[in-house]
Parts: structure tokens; sequence; C-alpha cells
């Protein structure tokens, strides 16, 4: 019986592998191999099989590159992908979207930020986050967006989001969801909660800014918070509530002063020009 198996295997293989005639794509070669008429790369190759020389298929040189351009194809589309999820759910705000160094002003602020964004991996190993205040209107939103999309486009998980968002999301939810809904920032390597000090300042809301402070904290992941306070009221404040969350957020952060012109005012100046254009005024 055990000398039957390679005369079987053998007539299965003459099966598979029989002779076959040049395609409109190939031709044969000295050598008795067929090979394709674009690259002049062999589309056969010979294998010992069980004792016995064996023509089987290959693919030929443009065969092979075609197959590695699909994949790299492949690939970018899924990266593409990934990032169109990435930033659906990172940030909501879709005005945010288009706040990036693309359209930037080349200022100190700018300068920093792209430096962050270079760094990110010591960023990241370091937990170096930042704390950007200063006065109202004067870029730390559009500074942290901008951070915030070029690390998105390089598939890094972000969130920015504010605390009168979070706030409203918790509203409705009970302790054990609550703490779920804290925890699953982790899943972003970075977060960016905007505009520190607009929130409620209730017991529970300032509970619950805590909670979301220290979570970061313990995580040991970067965070970026964006504030109009002034950097006073923030290292010396009156309550004792406020108190601890700044010193958790000095703790994580660095302050950076965002002086740039007040791009409302800027945007503002920008449509009063197109209504008189418009109107004749």
């Amino acid at each position: 019986m055990s000398d039957m198996v390679p005369e079987v295997l053998n007539a299965a293989l003459d099966s598979l592998f029989t002779p076959k005639e040049p395609g409109e794509q190939e031709y044969q070669g000295e050598d008795g191999l067929l090979y394709c008429r674009k690259c002049h790369t062999p589309v056969q190759c010979r294998v010992k099989l069980w004792g016995r020389d064996k023509i089987v298929p290959c693919l030929c040189r443009c065969q092979q590159e075609a197959m590695a351009e699909k994949k790299r194809q492949d690939e970018l589309l899924e990266r593409q992908r990934k990032i169109r999820k990435l930033k659906a759910t990172g940030i909501q705000e879709k005005h945010l979207l288009e706040w990036n160094f693309a359209v930037a002003e080349d200022n100190k602020d700018i300068q920093m930020a792209k430096r962050y964004v270079e760094q990110w991996k010591k960023v990241k190993t370091e937990n170096l986050g930042l704390l950007l205040w200063g006065d109202v209107g004067t870029g730390k939103s559009f500074v942290a967006a901008c951070i915030a999309n070029a690390l998105l486009d390089q598939g890094i998980p972000v969130l920015m989001t504010n605390f009168s968002k979070i706030l409203n999301q918790m509203g409705a939810m009970y302790s054990e969801e609550r703490y779920r809904y804290i925890a699953s920032f982790s899943n972003y390597s970075l977060l960016i909660l905007d505009d520190l000090g607009i929130e409620r300042s209730t017991e529970y809301a300032l509970e619950q800014v805590y909670a979301v402070i220290d979570e970061r904290y313990k995580s040991g992941l970067p965070v970026i918070i964006t504030t109009n306070l002034k950097i006073a009221e923030i290292r010396n404040p009156q309550d004792v509530a406020y108190a601890r969350i700044y010193s958790r957020i000095l703790e994580m952060c660095t302050p950076v002063r965002i002086s740039g012109e007040d791009r409302r005012k800027s945007i503002g100046k920008e449509k009063q020009q197109v209504v008189k254009e418009v109107l004749d005024l």
C-alpha cells in the first residue's frame, strides 16, 4: 500500500501541473518555460517533488509588482479608513477639522505646536502635557486643534472635547457608567480639554472635573488643556475645590501663554469686508 503513495501523488501532480500552451501575453523560452512578454521574466519554474522535476506556475516580475502595489493601495485605503474613523470620534465639532497647520500663520505658537507633534514619541513617553492659557480669541483652541489634526493624520488616537460636553454626557449616567465613561478617555493617546473654566461651578461639576483630570493623571498619558483663566488664578485659587483641580493640572501640564492676534476679531473684520463688497456698502 505504501509503495502506491508516490505513484498516486505523482499522478495527482501530473494532473495539476500539465504543460500549457503560451497565452497571448506569454512566450516559451529556450529552457522550455513560459515567460511574460511584458517583463520577460518566467511565469513558470521547475521544482523537484518526490524525486521528479515538475513545472509549476510562478509570478513574473510585473505580477509581483502588481501584487505589491495592490497591497500598498489596500494598506493606504485601510489607513485612510482608520484616520476617518479616528477623526469622527476624536473631533466632534466639524469646524475644528479645518484648523490645521496648512492654514495656520507661522508664528511662535504654531512653531511650538509643530515641535510638539514632531517630538510626539518623546512627548508620550515622558507624559508632557500643556496648559495653553491667554486672553479670549488669541488662538488657544486653534493651536490645540492643529496638534490634534496633525496627530490624527498619523493615525494617533486623539480626543478633543470640553468639560461642558463631558458633564452633559454624564448627566444621565449612573455612577458605574460615569466611571467607565471617564476611563474610556485612556483609549486616546492624547486628550485635549478645551476651554477650562466655562463649565458649571457646582459641587457636582467640580467633582467630575477633578475625576476626569485625576483619571488622566493615573493613566500616565498626556493632556492638553486650554483656558481663558489667568495663570495667577490657576496658581493661586481662592477655593479649595478649584485648588486640588488646578494643582493636579499644573503637575501634569507646562503652562504656555498663547498671545496671537485675536482671531475672532480678525474673522469678524474679514466677514464685515465681504458684506461691504456683497452689499456695496
